[in-house]
């Protein structure tokens, strides 16, 4: 015997089936007849032989026992041979061993046995068990075999028509006809049950899996934003430093004064590094516990510039245009792309005559957007000193990324021939104040 396994029934083991969450709030006897039902299902499908045999064996003594005498209390015929009611009996009933298996196999091989017992006029009571058969096909097959299975199952009843008076077809026809019919429209309308509640079932599990990925794309746009944070911060702190270093080495051997400053200034810069980092990484904790603090704005720019100055980067800035009406986001995209360009120059830009190369910084503010524009003088090829080429780290994909947050445009190369230097452009067009906070 096969075991078929209907939708309804995976449900149930799921303990998503129809009823598993009512139930217990339902009347008390509603839930115990429910969960009765679940366990006879389960033990159908754990035992499916079992169950058939069972099936097979109530519907056989029942139509024996019928057979035994009761059968002429309700049939056309009474003086019917025994035999042949036997006969006709056990041809309804043994073949629902198979009804799960071969069901429309089975409907044929009762179709005689129904013919029979039409012809013979015994009228049996086993005539009804065709309604399983019916009920499965239903439950199980494509409704066009069901259709083909429910005239075979109707054949008999054409046959009694032409053998009996018009008196007796509300008796023995049409009760029997509508059973059968009846039969095969229980089972669609399970299964059409069994079909509904593993549809709620799988758009429960797409759900699970949509948010599950929601979650995973949600997780990793942070995880980039992070890494974006501590990008800025370490990179350019650690160009500050750096700078400060070598200034201070430099200036021991001649100036004592001098590197005294620039360690005082690395101990300063190296403390806002750390305590913008654990500032950062606190979000991660469930139970954040850094004090609250803004993050960098355009107010910030002259603070960032005076650091990158220390470090003995020579920076020009140039503002046009009110700054009131950006964003808070806004301001912070053009702070980070200001001090990443100025590290990058930091790390990257060569030395003229010995001397770090000039920067300017424009910041230009109009109706239309922000224009951001970043340029130093120093030689571009750095390949040829031996250090990694400008625009080939995480520094320009973090810029480009932050300008697309706000539809912005970012540009960033070399500066035409013959020139030497590098330029960073950023360009964002004018939003709502109220929609970028949101």
């Amino acid at each position: 015997m096969g075991v078929h396994t209907t939708a309804e029934e995976r449900a149930t083991d799921a303990g998503t089936a129809p009823g598993a969450g009512w139930s217990a709030g339902a009347q008390p006897l509603t839930g115990r007849l429910n969960r009765l039902a679940g366990r006879i299902r389960r033990f159908d499908r754990r035992h499916p032989l079992t169950w058939d045999i069972h099936v097979t064996a109530f519907f056989v003594v029942a139509a024996l026992i019928d057979a035994s005498g009761g059968w002429r209390s309700t049939a056309l015929t009474p003086d019917a041979p025994t035999w042949l009611v036997v006969v006709t009996s056990l041809g309804f009933c043994v073949p629902l061993l198979w009804r799960r298996s071969h069901p429309v196999t089975v409907m044929l091989v009762m179709l005689p046995f129904a013919l029979v017992n039409t012809w013979s006029g015994a009228h049996l009571q086993a005539y009804f068990v065709p309604t399983v058969v019916l009920y499965n096909i239903a439950l199980r097959l494509p409704l066009r075999t069901l259709t083909g299975c429910v005239a075979v199952g109707l054949a008999p009843f054409a046959l009694a028509l032409t053998r009996y008076t018009a008196d007796s077809w509300n008796y023995y026809i049409v009760p029997g006809a509508n059973i059968l019919v009846m039969g095969a429209l229980l089972g669609l309308a399970v299964r059409s049950r069994q079909e509904y509640t593993a549809s709620l079932v799988e758009r429960a599990r797409r759900l699970e899996v949509e948010r599950d990925q929601q979650a995973q794309l949600a997780a990793a746009a942070e995880r980039a934003r992070i890494a974006r944070e501590m990008h800025d911060i370490i990179g350019h702190n650690l160009s500050v430093i750096t700078g400060l270093a070598d200034g201070g080495s430099y200036a021991a051997k001649k100036n004592p004064q001098r590197a005294s400053e620039a360690l005082e200034a690395i101990g300063t810069t190296s403390r806002q590094a750390l305590a913008e980092l654990r500032r950062l990484l606190d979000v991660l904790r469930e139970t954040p516990i850094a004090e609250l603090a803004p993050q960098p704005a355009l107010a910030d720019l002259d603070h960032l510039i005076d650091g990158v100055r220390a470090a003995g980067l020579p920076v020009h800035m140039t503002v046009l245009g009110p700054a009131d009406c950006l964003p808070a986001g806004q301001q912070l995209t053009v702070y980070r792309v200001v001090q990443e360009a100025l590290t990058n120059t930091l790390k990257h830009a060569g030395r003229k005559d010995g001397k770090p190369p000039g920067t300017d910084v424009n910041v230009s503010y109009a109706p239309d957007g922000v224009t951001v524009t970043i340029t130093d003088s120093g030689p571009t090829a750095d390949q040829h000193r031996g250090k990694p080429a400008r625009g080939t780290g995480r520094g320009i994909t973090g810029m480009r990324e932050r300008a697309a947050l706000y539809d912005g445009t970012l540009e960033a190369g070399p500066l035409p021939h013959p020139e030497h230097g590098w330029r960073v452009r950023l360009h964002l067009p004018s939003i709502q104040k109220d929609t970028a906070d949101q």
